[in-house]
């Protein structure tokens, strides 16, 4: 075998299709195209999908789910992972300079998957799965309680609960005000009632029939 006598394989290159170039290769005059209509135009296309103006495809099937927007901002380390890292304190800038998890990731959590043979205590930011929190405790080392993201979640929740009571307040006085006012209203007509059938059953009786011939 030489350079100048190697080639393909036989089957492996085929010609490209020439359209156009006469009636004998059967693909001449239209050039395959056909004779009329969208196809055979140049420029002619229409959208992917489209069904001729009926409910295209992609449209019936139903649709579940959705695509979280902050997938990319969690990441999953193992327990072996943590113990190939010459580190004692871990935590997220760490696990971003090893190349262990993307750098656009905010939280990290390390689930129970291999073995962790030495004392790790993992700071803020990077939590752990209730099994991988066991084995790292059992290593000698310590997981920190909550993530500054979360901190600052319930600091807000907080606050948010703060200033509705705030506001609560005034409304709920104003209500009361209402009420105390409508219980004042309600006793007094109740008074006046009462002062008007008392006088009726005293007046005799000649003075209520004028009463009713004058009305």
């Amino acid at each position: 075998m030489r350079l100048n006598t190697m080639k393909p394989a036989d089957g492996s290159k085929k010609n490209r299709r020439r359209v156009g170039r006469g009636i004998g290769s059967g693909l001449g005059k239209t050039a395959g195209r056909g004779h009329k209509g969208q196809s055979s135009r140049s420029g002619g296309f229409h959208k992917v999908g489209f069904e001729g103006g009926q409910m295209p495809l992609q449209r019936r099937l139903p649709k579940r789910g959705f695509v979280s927007l902050a997938k990319n901002d969690n990441a999953e380390v193992r327990l072996s992972d943590l113990a190939r890292l010459p580190l004692v304190e871990i935590d997220v800038l760490a696990l971003k300079a090893a190349g262990m998890v993307p750098i656009g990731a905010k939280t990290v959590k390390v689930i129970r998957t291999g073995k962790l043979d030495k004392a790790v205590k993992l700071l803020t930011g990077v939590l752990a799965t209730k099994g991988a929190k066991a084995a790292i405790e059992a290593a000698g080392g310590s997981v920190a309680d909550a993530p500054p993201r979360t901190v600052k979640v319930v600091e807000e929740k907080a606050w948010q609960k703060a200033a509705k009571a705030e506001k609560a307040e005034p409304k709920t006085e104003k209500a009361e005000k209402k009420k105390s006012e409508k219980k004042a209203d309600k006793a007094d007509k109740a008074e006046q009632k009462a002062e008007s059938k008392s006088e009726h059953k005293a007046a005799p009786k000649g003075e209520a029939k004028g009463k009713q011939k004058t009305k």
